[in-house]
């Protein structure tokens, strides 16, 4: 690009003015259209005719030829490099604004992967680029922000799910320990979850997280089925390892059928068959998750249950005047 800086000074010794420089320099190099608008109207056919000079653009291609544009003057016409300095400079293509700031802006699309890794990698260049220069801010948007945002709110909605689900357990068992023992297959349903889906090498996004959410759901119902008849057994006078064998033995078929077929159902959804690949994740993450929970259910939460209950006497307070099974009867 070419920069014209006028030399008022010079202007006006030679009585020439910014306007009659810049209207020179539009109409030499775009035309007289936009400074001196003209029209001719034939006679013949009445029709009006647009009138312009424009000077040939393979002419208008160097700062020599710039310079000796004429420019009306006092005296006569005068070149514009005696009024004004050309020189070459590099300015930007485009300008955009956000709020009255500039904007430069820098897109791309995927060609592989996910949006996750896009914005991990985006993260480490801006890092790598080293401290933006003052007053200039570095702002990520567009589908990572977003992302960003979605998992965040999930995580949070988790996180206050599992606190209402602990306030509810202790209510209904009556009893901070069960309900922390029902919770304890927990670690396992995230830790299948994840594990499923780093070997399928599946991303963590919306579909994996709610699918996510469904299998701590189905595990959380298994445990609470297993801690209520484990619980009951030890208030029979069952020491508490020997009512959480119990409980699992009589409740094996329920949590195996429930589990399998939870997981049966999802198979064809994990595989994408039928061209559900965008549901894949969802399909992944609750196998995962059903499995290692299915299996700590079975195998980890009488452990748990035993360790946490066995010093608990088997006859407590209760706030039910009318429980007998906790040693508070009412006599009339």
């Amino acid at each position: 690009n070419l920069d014209v800086r006028i030399d008022r000074v010079a202007a006006g010794q030679l009585g020439t003015t910014a306007e009659q420089i810049g209207q020179a320099v539009v109409a030499a190099t775009s035309s007289t259209r936009f400074v001196t608008p003209n029209y001719w109207r034939d006679p013949r056919s009445g029709i009006s005719y647009q009138v312009q000079v424009q000077a040939p653009q393979p002419e208008m291609t160097s700062e020599a030829a710039l310079s000796a544009i004429p420019v009306p003057g006092v005296d006569g016409e005068v070149s514009l490099g005696q009024v004004a300095t050309v020189r070459q400079q590099t300015v930007p293509g485009e300008l955009d604004r956000k709020n009255g700031q500039w904007l430069v802006s820098v897109t791309a699309n995927l060609d592989a992967g996910d949006v996750g890794l896009a914005q991990r990698e985006i993260r480490d260049a801006i890092a790598a680029a080293g401290e933006p220069p003052r007053g200039v801010v570095v702002e990520v948007r567009g589908q990572p922000a977003v992302l960003g945002q979605i998992l965040g709110n999930l995580r949070v909605g988790l996180a206050l799910a599992l606190l209402v689900m602990l306030l509810l357990l202790t209510a209904n068992f009556q009893s901070l320990r069960l309900a922390l023992v029902a919770l304890s297959t927990i670690p396992a349903v995230l830790a299948g979850a994840l594990l499923l889906l780093l070997i399928t090498d599946t991303s963590l996004n919306l579909q994996s997280f709610m699918g996510l959410i469904m299998a701590i759901g189905v595990a959380l119902a298994n445990a609470i089925l297993v801690v209520t008849f484990a619980e009951r057994a030890r208030r029979e006078g069952l020491p508490s390892f020997e009512a959480a064998r119990r409980a699992v033995s009589e409740r094996l078929r329920p949590v195996l059928m429930t589990s399998m077929a939870m997981i049966a159902g999802m198979i064809p959804m994990a595989l994408a068959i039928g061209g559900g690949a965008e549901t894949a994740p969802l399909g992944r993450a609750v196998i995962g998750g059903l499995l290692a929970a299915t299996a700590a259910t079975l195998l980890i939460l009488p452990l748990v249950f035993g360790f946490v209950m066995r010093r608990v006497p088997a006859r407590g307070a209760s706030l039910d005047p009318d429980d007998s099974a906790f040693g508070m009867e009412t006599s009339e």
